[in-house]
């Protein structure tokens, strides 16, 4: 047999198998490796081995494969979390090998999101919610154990086997911005203006009734035109930025200015897409809707002039199977909605970017997720966290993906960098994450 990286032996190949191989191994690890079924050629082979199945063959690394990778359907699981090592993990097999559980089906169930084809009560929004995870019920969701558990593994691999050579992985960080809403004021068309100024009367909000005013006159920049201050961020730390543009139909939870009919906000699309990389935010009403996106996509496209390739989730809904199939269908190949919108954290306890893997058909796709770990809206509103406890979190989070060479992903909007309203002073909160998570020193005293 010609001689690989890593031999691993199993009884059977599914696409469970080759999936969660393929990411821990190749993706996480960096290790090329090759499947035998054969036993006596794995026997006779003289390199790095491992055994996935129910017994050791000879004296290779041996990790008992549970159930859940030969499976097809999805049922429900039995769970148990212990600790090993200080880890959390699960499908528990014995101490006398090489892992005391089965890190790939493990891997597998997180990452495949297995639970959330499960039967679960969605939320207002009709989201799987946070609270309903086992990351988040076993107090794991603060950690990427699956590309902990890789990291275990190749350790383990590398004792046994000192000649293996790894691919070398480096940690890195994206800065995202979702703009669902462009502008605060301008562009917002007479009839949104005259149902805005007779609320503010009406609730005798005067400071919003005045600030319109000043600018639509052009006495005052917009608050929610911060693009210029975020560019020079990205320009001082040498970020990698992202941005995400709502061009859908006005609703009750789309209030973006129509991208066809306002010549101001496609210049702000092209002169973002100069400095950055663009995306669709597909609105609240096109998540199970085809015809809806398939037009948003095409209203970006024609003003970049240009394919479309990477999206996230308005309001990050996802449900899984059909939000991500819908995407596959027109052609996206990048999504980051794999966050929670109410907690921070990870979501499928992981810190690289893996393909959507449809439980339904039991298949590996196209579409790459990159899970972020921290929203914007998360830490002030849902969490309530103050500025110093948000940066302290976003912190503890930067050195778990560090310490994996894990990709550390942001979602920030424009609104949130207004520093005259609600949220004040927030602008010292992006900048010093996005300074610790870039490599620089901190900013704040």
């Amino acid at each position: 047999m010609a001689q690989t990286q890593l031999l691993v032996y199993c009884s059977k190949k599914t696409p469970r198998l080759k999936f969660i191989f393929d990411l821990i191994l190749k993706d996480i690890i960096g290790l090329e490796y090759e499947f035998s079924h054969d036993k006596h050629a794995f026997r006779q082979y003289e390199g790095a081995k491992l055994t996935y199945c129910d017994s050791q063959v000879s004296d290779e690394v041996f990790i008992y494969a549970s159930r859940l990778l030969f499976e097809k359907g999805i049922e429900d699981q039995q769970i148990n979390v212990f600790d090993w090592k200080g880890i959390p993990v699960f499908f528990g097999t014995h101490p006398k090998y090489a892992m005391p559980f089965d890190p790939f089906a493990a891997s597998f169930y997180l990452v495949s999101r297995y639970e959330e084809y499960l039967p679960h009560i969605k939320d207002n929004h009709m989201r799987f919610s946070p609270q309903q995870s086992l990351a988040f019920q076993k107090g794991f969701l603060s950690k990427p154990v699956v590309n902990i558990w890789a990291q275990e593994l190749k350790d383990i691999l590398f004792k046994k086997y000192p000649f293996l050579t790894f691919k070398e992985k480096h940690y890195k960080y994206i800065s995202t911005f979702d703009i669902d809403s462009a502008y605060a004021y301008s562009e917002k068309g007479i009839m949104r203006h005259a149902g805005a100024f007779s609320l503010a009367l009406f609730t005798f909000n005067f400071p919003k009734f005045f600030e319109r005013w000043k600018v639509l006159l052009g006495m005052q920049a917009d608050p929610f035109d911060t693009y210029e201050w975020q560019l020079a961020i990205k320009e001082k730390y040498h970020l990698k930025q992202i941005y995400f543009f709502l061009c859908g139909d006005y609703g009750e939870y789309d209030k973006n200015i129509p991208v066809e009919g306002s010549h101001k906000f496609q210049t702000l699309i092209k002169s973002i897409a100069d400095h950055a990389d663009v995306g669709i935010h597909p609105s609240y009403a096109s998540n199970l809707n085809k015809n809806q996106i398939r037009k948003e996509i095409k209203r970006l496209s024609k003003v970049l002039k240009r394919e479309v390739v990477k999206s996230r989730q308005h309001f990050l809904k996802v449900t899984f199977p059909d939000t991500y199939r819908n995407l596959l269908e027109f052609d996206i190949q990048e999504d980051y909605s794999m966050g929670y919108a109410s907690e921070i954290g990870f979501r499928a306890s992981i810190c690289s970017p893996f393909n959507f893997y449809d439980l339904d058909l039991d298949l590996e796709t196209r579409l790459k997720l990159i899970p972020f770990m921290l929203m914007d809206g998360t830490m002030k509103d849902y969490m309530q966290l103050s500025k110093e406890e948000s940066i302290a979190r976003a912190k503890a989070l930067v050195d778990e993906v560090r310490n994996v060479n894990g990709c550390f992903v942001t979602l920030w909007h424009n609104q949130s960098l207004d520093e005259n309203g609600a949220w004040a002073g927030w602008r010292d909160v992006y900048e010093e994450i996005a300074a610790y998570a870039s490599g620089f020193p901190s900013k704040l005293p």
